[in-house]
């Protein structure tokens, strides 16, 4: 049911030596590597196809219109949303969320609300919630989370109060690799009345999704960490809450009428899609989304789980090994330290081996805050990896800590 040699056949990047060393790519949690098809579709709009969308009458304007309405339904289908009204295209989940913190915070917030988000989140599902609640004289609460990893959900009656507007919380931690319960969450946040953004950042490439069983108002993800370019985003919202919402950028295309006196705003979803989109990196997107559906999620789930277990126990074996979230519900993200060895350290040496991981703050400092941590290393998985790069690192972590005295 799954081949992973045949897939790591269509990543040609996976050939590459670094350092006369084979490539073991294991910052996926940064951004994955894309297969040849999506750069292949793209490049076949970049050469045949490449005109502006929605505001042609000729063939090239009118083929991309097509191609970007078709990825726009591909992701529906893909996240289970009821309408392609509800799908809008942005630069990743950075520009989506901020969207949200502006537009919905215009619509909605106002001085005294309260937001809540979870300690555990990235910069992008915080500060714009900060800017947010300086703007308007909110108040950010934030749930904390347990040393393995694990949200604090008791505390979470006494945080919900009817003063909440909005909880944005991450489907899957990009530090910790936490499995968040967001459903438990949507349910007891919309009993007080508040809407929730689901950050999916690190979810869509690595679990099933579904919007609507979810119930949550807002989700957020970005291509390139779905195996497609970069600089593509979605937003996707409940229609009835984005009717509400105003614009957050002015521009062409998001407009219907334009008069000195008075502007009027186009429908959904372009009232959110100001100016010209990267419409080729939109088709790209489709595409990617293609190739993770033929080769399905609950598949790639399964492969992946498989092996995080068997890097978790791998990684035991080696000195000095501290892991930064074990929670009982864990995706494929491992964050470590080696004893006192800095971060840094292990990254660059691991770089020498041919490893490629993340190292510092992960765009999470209140968390490395919890672990009283200045930074830690992370290994990321995708459906591409194997054992033998799983062995690899092992390997190399192991050089690492003989180079330092750690046994």
């Amino acid at each position: 049911m799954f081949d992973v040699e045949k897939i790591r056949k269509d990543f040609p990047i996976l050939e590459e030596t670094v350092y006369g060393k084979p490539l073991v790519y294991l910052d996926n949690g940064a951004t994955s590597q894309r297969p040849r098809q999506v750069v292949e579709k793209m490049n076949e709009y970049y050469f045949r196809y490449n005109a502006n969308v929605h505001r042609g009458v000729h063939y090239l304007s009118n083929r991309c219109t097509d191609a970007n309405e078709e990825a726009r339904e591909t992701v529906r289908q893909f996240i289970g949303a009821a309408s392609e009204r509800e799908v809008i295209f942005t630069r990743g989940t950075t520009e989506s969320i901020n969207l949200v913190a502006y537009s919905f915070g215009e619509a909605f917030i106002g001085a005294g609300d309260e937001i809540v988000v979870t300690e555990m989140e990235h910069h992008a599902n915080i500060v714009p919630w900060q800017m947010l609640c300086k703007r308007k004289g909110a108040v950010l609460k934030v749930i904390p989370f347990h040393d393995n990893g694990e949200l604090a959900t008791e505390q979470l009656d006494e945080l919900l109060t009817e003063r909440v507007k909005l909880v944005g919380v991450a489907y899957v931690s990009n530090v910790l690799g936490t499995v968040n319960p967001v459903r438990d969450i949507i349910r007891r946040a919309h009993a007080v009345g508040a809407k929730v953004l689901v950050d999916g950042a690190q979810a869509v490439q690595h679990l099933p999704i579904d919007v609507q069983e979810l119930d949550c108002d807002f989700f957020v993800f970005s291509g390139h960490k779905l195996y497609g370019p970069t600089g593509v985003g979605v937003l996707y919202g409940k229609e009835a809450l984005l009717e509400q919402m105003p614009p957050w950028q002015g521009g062409g295309e998001m407009i219907k009428t334009v008069r000195f006196e008075k502007t009027t705003y186009n429908e959904l979803p372009f009232k959110f899609e100001a100016g010209t989109p990267d419409f080729i990196g939109v088709v790209g997107l489709g595409e990617a989304i293609r190739y993770v559906d033929s080769i399905g999620l609950e598949n790639i789930a399964a492969y992946e789980h498989d092996l995080l277990h068997y890097a978790m126990e791998r990684m035991r074996e080696v000195p000095g090994m501290r892991f930064f979230g074990e929670a009982g519900d864990k995706s494929s993200v491992i964050s470590f330290a080696l004893g006192d060895i800095h971060h840094s350290d292990t990254g660059v040496l691991l770089d020498k081996l041919g490893i490629a991981v993340r190292t510092g703050q992960l765009c999470a400092e209140p968390t490395m805050q919890h672990y009283g941590v200045t930074g830690m290393v992370r290994a990321s998985l995708g459906m591409y990896n194997t054992r033998n790069e799983i062995d690899a690192l092992h390997d190399g972590l192991m050089k690492v800590t003989e180079m330092f005295g750690i046994r």
